[in-house]
């Protein structure tokens, strides 16, 4: 295997590189999403008898006791339940900006590696095909048919490394932002059905 990778020359180290953090990135992302989906779950349960009495202050408690993005912003409306709903709503929308870059955080790394693996793979082929036709241009490849082989593994093994790379990140970025979408849309729906109930009389 680095027999194979060392013949696509000097531009499999940054396409190596690209595919270390990519790994990283994805391995994260998913402890990530995995983690927050059961935080959320037990959170909801937590929240769901305080709410239903009306307990908002025990809410709240349990909002700032939970690290994640959807009690931050549930928290910020009860906080401001009281005010004009044109608050709750600018209050609420801010939070809920503030937290955004928990859920989006590397995707955008992500998918500049997509695009970087794919860009290093073409230039291999291009540098590939360069020192393939200038093996040609001097003759060479009738007496040294390993200059010419050599050239013609740098441009694959380049294009197939960068492209190995490119295709799984590119994949694992637009499910991530799906997830990011889903969780967001999730947490707004929870927050008009929230502000609908601060809007009930009281008993």
């Amino acid at each position: 295997m680095f027999s194979v990778l060392k013949s696509g020359g000097i531009l499999m180290i940054p396409i190596v590189l690209c595919g270390i953090f990519a790994t990283f990135i994805i391995i994260e992302r998913i402890i990530y999403f995995i983690s927050l989906k059961k935080k959320s779950v037990l959170f909801r349960e937590k929240i769901a008898e305080p709410l239903k009495l009306k307990n908002y202050g025990e809410v709240l408690e349990i909002c700032k006791s939970e690290d994640i993005p959807e009690a931050a912003v549930i928290g910020k409306a009860v906080y401001f339940r009281n005010t004009p709903i044109s608050v709750q709503k600018d209050a609420v929308n801010a939070e809920i900006d503030k937290q955004v870059p928990k859920l989006e955080k590397f995707l955008t790394s992500l998918g500049t590696i997509a695009n970087i693996s794919t860009l290093l793979g073409l230039l291999g082929t291009v540098t590939g095909n360069i020192s393939a036709f200038g093996v040609l241009g001097e003759g060479a490849s009738m007496g040294n048919p390993a200059l010419l082989a050599g050239s013609i593994a740098e441009a694959l093994v380049t294009t197939a490394s960068g492209l190995v790379i490119s295709i799984p990140a590119l994949i694992f970025h637009n499910y991530f932002v799906a997830k990011v979408d889903k969780t967001l849309s999730e947490m707004e729906t929870s927050i008009t059905e929230l502000q609908l109930q601060f809007l009930k009389k009281e008993d």
